[in-house]
Parts: C-alpha cells; structure tokens; sequence
C-alpha cells in the first residue's frame, strides 16, 4: 500500500478542509448557498437521529438550478452530446433542454400530474430521460427511474410500490444491435394496475407496439404543449425521487433522496472530484437507471452548466473500441466507468486503446465498486498515458453522491493505487470493530459515517422502520453502509468489499473481494469472481472462476499458479477448491458481476430475476461448471 502517485491538477485548498472539520453544519451551510435558492432556510440541519432534514424552511427547485439558471449565459451552450448505439447522434444545448423539459412538464400536467405524485420512468439512455426527470422535477412530481433492462415482474413491485400514475416508456430500446420491446413490458406490468392513469409511449425503434385507451405517444402530446412552464417552489426536503435497490432476489428497497440537500452534496463533490471547468466535455458511462446515472449524468453535471456525452448503448458493441472511438470523437476531457467495464477492456488488450488519440483526457474517475491495483495502474498508463489523475470514488445509492474520493478540484493529494483516499470535508467517516470502537491503523474493520451529510437518504419509501434497522442499528447514531474498510498510516481508506460478501472456512472469515482481488492482479487473469459451498467439514468450500484475457490459454500449470499466489498473498486457509476458467461471468447491464447470482448457483438456489443480465449464457455457463465440480466432489 505505499505506492504512490504525486499527480495532480495544481490546487491546494486546505482551508476547506479545516472548515469542515471545525463545524460541518456551518460548512454545508455555506455549501448550498452555491445554489439558487427561492427562499432562504432557517435551520441548516434538524437531526432528529436517524432523520436529517437539511435547509429546513428553504424553498429550492432541481430543474431550476438544472437550467432555468444558465439561460442567461449558456443557452446556446451544448448540454448533452448524445450517441445512440445504431450511430445516431443527436446534440441538446441548454436552451434546448429548457424548452423541451417545461414542455413536457405542461404535458405532466395535462395528465393530472400534481404535486407529490409518482412518476415512473422506463426508457433507454436517450434525452428523452433526463427530459422527463427534470420535467417531473419541475412541477414537484417525484419521478422512480427504472432500468430498462428490468423484467416486467420487477417493474411491477416498483410501479405498485410507488403507486405511480403515470408510467413513461418507449415503443423499444437497443442493446447489442437487438431491439428490446419495452412497451410490452410495462403492458405485463401493469396489467389490473388502476391506480396507473396514463402510458406515454415514445417512438424510438419504430417498431409495431400495441395501443390501448391509456396509451399516449409523446410527440402527440408535445406537439401543442406550451414551452412555459414555471418551476414550482419546493420546500428542501421535498422528494426528488425513489430508486429501488436491486438484487438478484428479495423485494428491492425504495431510497428516497430529497432536493436541497441532494443538490448541495451534488454540487459540492462535482466541482471538488472533477475540477469542472466550462470547457470540459464529461462522460459518465453509467445508466441512469443507477444511482450514478442519477447523480453524475443528470443532474449534477447540468447544475455546473457542463457539456457531456450520453451513449445509449453497451461499452463493446459493435465491438470492443466503441468506448474509446467515442472519447475521440467527442474530445472527451473526463471520463468516469467502472472497474468492471475497464477489467473487460482490458482483456482485449492495449493495442485497441492505443489506436485512438485520447490526448484530450486530463481526469479520470472510477465508480461501482472497489478497482484493484493492477487495473488502476493499466488505466493510468495505457488510458490517461500517465498524465491524469484517477478519482476512485466510494459511494451508495443511499449515500446519493461521493463520500470518500480524491478530490483534484481541491487539493493535490499522493494516490494510491486501490484506495479511494480520504473522506469528502465535511463528512466523518471511521473504521471502526465489531463494538464500535475505532481500530488500529492498517486493521481490517467496519466502516461507519457518524454524522449525517446532505446527500443521504431521506428515508425508505413508506418503511421507516426498515430504514432505521438496514441503516442505523448496528451501531448508535451512525450510519452502516455494510462495508468492510482499513485506514492505513496516512488515513487513506481502502474498501475490502461488502461485510456480508463473506466465506466462513474452517472458522475463518474471508472477504470475497480480497480474494477476488489477489486473483486478478496474475498477469493472465482479466476478471474473477468467488463464492462458497457448503462442506461438512470446513462450513464452506472457496469455488473461484476465472476470466483470462484475450490470447491466454487455460492450463493446469496456469491454475497451479493461481493457487500458490492466493496462498502466498492470503494464505492457505484462501486456497479455492477449485478453480473454474470461463468466458463470462454474470453481470448487470451496467457492468457488475452479479455475486449473489453465483452464490445462489453455487448452493442450487433459486436464481431469482435475473432480467437485468447482460448475457444470459454466462448464467449456463456458471451452473454447468457447478454441476461439473459437484459431480466431482461426489466421486
């Protein structure tokens, strides 16, 4: 852990710091005051533990500061650069966006959309989404995005969860070169919904779609919707939206974010993390359908006023140079994706990047889980050719924006390879032991928040209780995000994985991303994920598999190797029963591999959804390697 990076950007702003560590209420106090605000706050923060309600008695709108403001000095300003993945391309400006979003806010309107109402979404990464976000934004209407890979039973508890009256959709979207039939998605979903009024459909692929009484298509309804609509005024914790945490089984919760102290935190973390500048052209490749598409495509990029890339489509088709073909078109300046995506680009090796010109990168960002050393320092040299700082980023769904992150628009830090560093100012995060107690340097423990931050959840959606168990009761006034964490001798954080992605082998507790981690930094290995089955003997046995990269063959003396690593850098007791080489591991459209999939394969569970995968055949491949191992283990 001691080797490090002394790159920056050239700022050093260490009063920040000293500010926020002083009084944190005071600090984010002057943090909002960024924003354009209708009616001052007359108490920063009401903490009535768990629930933080920030700027209380100001009066604050998200699509407001998201446009109206910029209309003066940046109308004619591009906003979006979006590439579609049939090789359409369409360019927003901001004065684009303004006209468009109070449009289709009217159109909410003439659909009886009020005030406090839910609005689900479910549309492909086009404009129309952001569009219809900000829209619901406008008037007060709480909008629950949708990932629209989702299947129609999952989209139907989120939909009769939120009791949403209108639903936003598309006649279909592309993924691979394939159209997904939305419209017949939601038609299953909400077949007996009452409660759902409306249907508005957009026109994407063109292709044939059933219409029924409900269902309205949105150039019908936009083409006499006025281009005024004002921005209500909302108090700030008015709900901004709901978005429902996933997983491959069990009912998703309903996160509910507010709209002053989300757009503060926002705010704040874009400018210290990206040094945003009105020159930049910022792409985050995430789905809006995630938290961080929420966060870092929609609205905090627009509350800076910056031009950025929206890409409709998957990171490697029609093949693997899409990413890099787009940061060249686009003279991308920052870009921001995920370890998995870069741990797949990877594996196709260094020829394919080097073929473009990325000279325009000055900043580059991870986000979505821990990325290990050897990926960060192959996207350091062969991405930034060693010129650009890495923002490893930490952060939930809950948490609404970063809160540990370098932070190169405020301070030129050392990096280390495989931490995320230091906390954002004004946020106090510890390591802390099963007690509570913080723990030594370089020790292994829980990590906590222990004051409440802008950002943060105002509750779950119609579940306090659940919200104060989930989040609140491990430990007094103080935040648990199930993560396990060190703090080494210069206070940097290194996140070690999820606390319950845990193997318990002969006693022993082993996280899976330690593990998973050790295995990818052999030379050969492009991606790897672990899970555990059930022994007599030792509680659980480690099964490992294993993606090579691209020209590298599987062998016995390759797994031989693999094997003596994990014992030299974990130990024996990390030693995998076996060792299973495939193509593919089974993940999210977004890009994460779906552990609890694997573990759920593993132990012949049942599957649950699993709609939200990218390739199906990598699920086939995973349970016939299982099946393969217990045959043997039975033999």
């Amino acid at each position: 852990m001691s080797e490090t990076y002394n790159i920056g950007l050239g700022n050093n702003d260490s009063e920040t710091r000293k500010t926020a560590e002083s009084d944190y209420v005071s600090f984010w106090d002057n943090q909002a005051k960024a924003l354009s605000w209708f009616s001052p706050w007359t108490k920063t923060l009401d903490w009535q533990p768990p629930f933080a309600k920030w700027f209380v008695g100001g009066t604050i709108n998200a699509s407001f500061n998201a446009l109206d403001v910029h209309q003066n000095t940046r109308s004619e300003k591009t906003a979006i650069l979006w590439e579609g993945e049939d090789g359409e391309s369409r360019t927003l400006t901001y004065g684009d966006m303004f006209s468009q979003v109070q449009k289709f806010a009217n159109v909410l309107k003439s659909l009886g959309v009020q005030k406090g109402d839910r609005v689900t979404i479910y549309l492909p990464m086009v404009p129309e989404l952001p569009i219809a976000m900000l829209a619901c934004a406008r008037i007060g209407a709480t909008h629950t995005v949708v990932f629209s890979g989702f299947s129609a039973s999952s989209i139907r508890d989120r939909i009769d969860d939120s009791k949403s009256k209108i639903v936003i959709t598309a006649d279909g979207g592309y993924r691979r070169g394939k159209v997904v039939k939305l419209k017949e998605v939601i038609d299953e979903a909400i077949q007996n919904f009452d409660f759902v009024e409306h249907v508005v459909v957009l026109e994407r692929t063109k292709n044939e779609i059933k219409m029924s009484s409900k269902d309205k298509l949105w150039n019908d309804l936009m083409k006499n919707a006025s281009e005024s609509c004002t921005a209500e005024k909302l108090d700030s914790d008015h709900p901004l939206y709901i978005l429902y945490t996933s997983g491959t089984t069990g009912k998703p919760k309903g996160v509910l974010h507010g709209t002053g102290g989300y757009l503060t935190h926002l705010h704040s973390t874009f400018k210290w993390a990206f040094d945003i500048k009105d020159s930049d052209v910022f792409f985050c490749t995430a789905d809006i359908g995630w938290v961080t598409g929420h966060s870092y495509v929609v609205y905090a990029p627009l509350l800076h006023g910056a031009t950025e890339v929206m890409y409709e489509g998957a990171p490697d088709f029609p093949d693997a140079s899409r990413m890099w073909d787009i940061l060249q078109k686009y003279k991308v300046t920052i870009f921001y994706t995920t370890p998995t995506a870069l741990r797949m680009f990877m594996k196709f090796g260094d020829d394919i990047p080097n073929s473009f010109d990325l000279s325009t990168l000055r900043l580059l960002g991870t986000v979505g889980e821990p990325i290990n050393p050897e990926v960060w320092k192959w996207y350091y040299k062969i991405i930034g050719k060693e010129k650009c700082p890495i923002i490893d980023t930490w952060w939930q769904t809950e948490t609404g924006g970063m809160l540990i992150s370098p932070l190169p628009g405020l301070e030129t830090i050392p990096l280390k390879p495989g931490s995320g560093t230091r906390p954002i100012p004004g946020v106090n995060i510890e390591v802390v032991d099963e007690n509570g107690a913080s723990v030594e340097p370089n020790t292994k423990g829980y990590l906590v928040i222990k004051n409440p931050w802008p950002g943060m959840l105002l509750t779950l959606w119609g579940d306090d209780e659940k919200y104060k168990t989930v989040y609140w009761s491990k430990y007094e006034n103080c935040y648990y995000p199930g993560d396990y964490a060190l703090k080494d001798d210069d206070g940097y954080l290194w996140l070690l994985g999820r606390a319950d992605d845990v193997l318990k082998v002969a006693g022993h507790r082993i996280g899976t991303a330690e593990l998973e981690s050790c295995i990818v930094s052999h030379n050969d290995v492009a991606e790897s994920a672990v899970c555990g089955i059930p022994d007599e003997v030792k509680g659980e046995v480690i099964i490992a598999f294993v993606v090579l990269k691209q020209g590298v063959s599987k062998s016995d003396i390759l797994e031989k190797q693999l094997i003596e690593k994990i014992r030299n850098d974990i130990g024996a007791i990390a030693t995998p029963k076996q060792i299973y080489f495939v193509s593919k591991l089974p993940k999210t459209r977004s890009g994460k591999i779906i552990r609890r999939l694997l573990k759920a394969v593993a132990n012949g569970e049942k599957i649950g959804d699993v709609s939200t995968l990218e390739d199906g055949a990598a699920v086939s491949e995973v349970q016939q390697s299982v099946e393969d191992l217990k045959r043997s283990m039975n033999t």
